[in-house]
């Protein structure tokens, strides 16, 4: 009997959810990407609990991250996106 098969469970996930999970904001477009790599996972372990800027530097990558930050955005806009975004790829970022 086949073991459980962790290429095809991530294919059936990514099918689900695709590779980015967007939101607009005034007029732009973001991506989050619906699946982090272990690597990414360990650098969000180790920022600071209230890192916010480091968090979604590392979830936007520079580019993203530089026009993301010439939004005026409160910090109620980014736990909303945050929670959407967790509740829509199971990622649970910014919870407690």
């Amino acid at each position: 009997m086949p073991g459980f098969n962790v290429n095809a469970a991530r294919a059936q996930r990514l099918e689900a959810l695709g590779c980015a999970w967007t939101f607009t904001l005034d007029d732009d477009t973001f991506e989050l990407p619906t699946e982090l790599g272990r690597g990414t996972a360990r650098k969000l372990r180790d920022l600071d609990d209230n890192d916010v800027d480091g968090l979604l530097q590392l979830l936007f990558g520079e580019r993203q991250f530089a026009r993301f930050e010439r939004h005026d955005i409160t910090m109620q806009d980014i736990a909303a996106i945050l929670e959407a975004y967790g509740k829509e790829t199971g990622l649970g970022l910014g919870e407690d």
